[in-house]
């Protein structure tokens, strides 16, 4: 029997010095002069990205200047620096911009990121959207005069929908929806309340899209990643797991690799996947400088189908490689060749597979 195993990336990929420089120069991310440099970035990462044999690429994100989290909202007139905090265990933060007035819209989508990437791209191209829940971390939390935070959540569904919808429209293999705060909102409220609160205003999103939409997207959980650090590895899978397959999503991107006990992971997520959902399991860790082999992804690959039926099996990279812009802790070269391994070892695994 021939099997396929699909395999896809997640999203960023260190953008080149020279590019991270010339941002940091200019002072703004959207200055036009940067323009023929983005360009050159994005032909370069494709370029490089369908040389690794992916059959799925993205355009490593290279346009999104500043960060994955806050791409489309970077640089509105009616917010401020001092939003929400994001600690990472290396001890550095990251913060989000606050909301200070209505409207919400968004500045910019990523399905303007995907339509240059087609140009360039021969192969399939999916694209990653932040998720709603990530987004409402802007609102305040005393309420904001004149803009109340239900007018808030109306219009940041409309803008996260609008979005998706132009991805899907133009062709996007999937949208993957970023959802990195899962586990982190297990930290910050060990009751879990915000976490159910994150996958309910979620749902709200994706019930908006028909079954067979929901096919093409996907949610991404992880414990983040930068700087060779992460913002909730210490939360236990087990109290993310069951909500998250609770979310009204086709497909899930899982980080494993990094991760402990995978096999205990495995049996949770066998637990509670659902008939009409794949799990992407993660077989690469961007954050460890080692260069997998084809046989140890291989090896990863073979330990999740025994738990994971193949039909409703995939391989990813458990984050994206740079998923703040400004990181330079993975080369593009170590980033590529992780991409490689997990390729043609998920290929290894899936002929090993067919074959039983």
């Amino acid at each position: 029997m021939t099997l396929t195993i699909p395999t896809e990336p997640i999203g960023s990929i260190p953008r080149p010095l020279h590019l991270i420089e010339a941002v940091a120069a200019a002072g703004d991310g959207a200055d036009p002069s940067l323009d023929a440099l983005y360009e050159d970035a994005i032909r370069d990462t494709i370029a490089r990205f369908e040389a690794t044999g992916s059959p799925v690429i993205t355009d490593g994100e290279q346009r999104k200047y500043h960060n994955f989290w806050t791409y489309c909202v970077h640089g509105l007139a009616n917010t401020a620096p001092d939003g929400f905090k994001i600690p990472f265990a290396a001890g550095h933060t990251r913060r989000m911009p606050r909301l200070t007035a209505g409207p919400f819209r968004y500045k910019r989508r990523a399905d303007e990121y995907l339509e240059i990437a087609q140009r360039f791209a021969t192969v399939p191209v999916k694209q990653a959207v932040i998720s709603p829940s990530a987004l409402s971390l802007m609102y305040p939390q005393d309420e904001i005069p004149g803009y109340p935070r239900e007018k808030f959540i109306e219009e940041l569904l409309n803008e996260h929908e609008t979005e998706i919808r132009s991805c899907l429209d133009k062709g996007a293999h999937k949208v993957q929806v970023d959802f990195t705060e899962g586990r982190l909102a297990i930290k910050i409220d060990p009751t879990g309340k915000l976490l159910h609160s994150f996958i309910d205003l979620n749902n709200l999103g994706l019930e908006r899209f028909s079954p067979e939409d929901r096919q093409r997207i996907g949610i991404h959980t992880c414990p983040g990643g930068d700087r060779d650090s992460t913002h909730s590895a210490d939360i236990d899978y087990a109290e993310l797991l069951p909500s998250l397959f609770q979310l009204k999503a086709g497909n899930f991107y899982v980080a494993l690799a990094g991760g402990r006990d995978r096999v205990r992971v495995l049996r949770i997520i066998r637990e509670h996947i659902k008939p009409d959902q794949r799990v992407f399991v993660g077989v690469v860790s961007p954050i460890d400088p080692h260069i997998d082999t084809p046989q140890e992804v291989r090896d990863r690959v073979l330990e999740a189908s025994d738990y994971i039926p193949p039909d409703q099996l995939g391989t990813c990279d458990d984050c994206g490689f740079s998923p703040f812009c400004d990181d330079t802790t993975t080369s593009r070269e170590t980033a590529f060749a992780k991409i490689q391994a997990r390729v043609l070892g998920t290929a290894l695994a899936a002929e090993i597979i067919g074959g039983k």
